[in-house]
């Protein structure tokens, strides 16, 4: 398993370095991609449809993730995307009024949770991206997510004596969480130093990137709990199996979801970046 979950990594690896170099509609599409997928292992897991078949809501959410991308990285504006994602709530709401009784208000909130989860939190990196200096700043997102959670595991294995989420997440302890926070400040502060300070030309730069990098290791690790208890309330291992040795989208992607917003917002706040 262990092998398996590296050479599946390293594609990983490959395939971010291919996307965020890049960006643009590529990297715009790769998330509308990733949305769509994580929507329907959400689907699934959370058993919107009692027969495990795609009906008509999740149609709806489809086409209301793809008008979303679509939206947003033809005007560059995340307000004019938002719209996109009111008329899927709307057209859901119509399927639940006009097709009444066949869908239950639980189906119709959990399939606007399940399409509104990944498709928002994910466009956050093709945002920050887009952003002054997002080239760089988009690796803030992926620092403060997956090497938080190896600073994280070594740590805990080390000093790890109290646990963090008992019930949720046994394994998990307070130090590994200082640790993978303070291993993300670390190293955000080090990439800064060598990557962002040349472009500033601020001193303060390296600073105010451990902060955000730090901050948004905290939000990370919350994403990677909430994940996994979307998974324990509907008694599921993995969301899928798309990825060898790591499951689905939701299973990888999970930490970066929720950092990826707190990267965009801090880095336009605190190093007053525009698009």
């Amino acid at each position: 398993m262990f092998w398996v979950r590296l050479k599946s990594s390293a594609v990983l690896v490959v395939l971010a370095l291919l996307l965020l170099l890049t960006g643009g509609s590529l990297l715009g599409a790769a998330a509308a991609t990733l949305s769509v997928i994580a929507y329907r292992e959400l689907m699934h897991a959370c058993k919107v449809e009692k027969d495990g078949k795609a009906g008509l809501l999740e149609y709806v959410g489809y086409a209301g993730i793809f008008l979303y991308y679509l939206t947003m990285m033809l005007t560059k504006n995340f307000m004019w995307g938002a719209g996109c994602l009111v008329l899927l709530f709307l057209a859901q709401m119509g399927l639940y009024v006009f097709r009444f009784p066949r869908y239950h208000a639980e189906q119709v909130i959990t399939s606007c949770f399940c399409a509104l989860y990944p498709a928002v939190l994910f466009s956050y990196v093709y945002l920050t991206r887009e952003l002054q200096y997002g080239a760089y700043l988009v690796w803030m997102i992926f620092i403060s997510s997956w090497i938080c959670d190896t600073c994280a595991y070594l740590a805990g294995m080390a000093f790890g004596k109290h646990k963090l989420a008992p019930v949720l997440s046994p394994k998990k302890s307070v130090e590994g969480a200082v640790g993978g926070v303070a291993g993300s400040a670390l190293i955000s502060a080090l990439f800064a130093w060598i990557f962002l300070t040349p472009l500033t030309g601020t001193a303060g730069t390296a600073g105010a990137a451990a902060l955000i990098g730090a901050a948004g290791a905290v939000i990370s690790q919350i994403g990677d709990l909430a994940a996994s208890a979307i998974k324990r309330n509907h008694d599921i291992k993995d969301y899928g199996k798309l990825i060898p040795g790591h499951g689905g989208i939701m299973d990888r992607f999970d930490s970066v979801l929720f950092t990826a917003p707190i990267i965009y917002y801090l880095s336009v706040a605190v190093l007053q970046v525009g698009h």
